[in-house]
């Protein structure tokens, strides 16, 4: 009914008539809501990468709640310029807003670090340890 058929096979209706249109003129399967990440596993954890290019790392926010990790960035530049008496010449406004949630169960969620340069944020996500019962002996009375 509102164009959820799998592999990107949609009919033509009102309903997508927007996302039809972002989709065959950026090309195919573009998203711009989201960014590129990779996650690597490396034993003991994984460390995810995220591209976020033109980002201070102010604009950038990780939030962790119920198990799932959100990397939210958001970016707001004015550009004004104006003659001798004010007026605007030219004024310009860019806003940017990117967001992705990750599962991060089995995650040990309080030791997860974050770095940000040249645009990628890396986030270093260790693995939960089993916790393993402490042995105990039982006296025989």
């Amino acid at each position: 009914m509102f164009g959820m058929i799998p592999f990107e096979h949609r009919e033509n209706n009102l309903f997508d008539l927007f996302d039809n249109f972002e989709r065959n003129f950026f090309g195919g399967s573009s998203n711009l809501s989201t960014f590129r990440t990779d996650i690597r596993d490396e034993g003991d954890k994984f460390v995810m990468e995220a591209e976020l290019p033109g980002f201070n790392k102010e604009d950038i926010k990780l939030d962790v709640k119920d198990g799932i990790l959100t990397v939210s960035a958001q970016h707001t530049s004015n550009n004004d310029e104006k003659d001798k008496k004010g007026n605007y010449i030219r004024r310009e406004r860019r806003y940017g807003s990117f967001a992705r949630s990750f599962d991060i169960s089995g995650i040990d969620q309080e030791h997860i670090t974050a770095s940000y340069a040249d645009g990628v944020l890396q986030l270093t996500l260790p693995k939960e340890q089993p916790v393993v019962p402490a042995a105990r002996q039982i006296e025989i009375q």
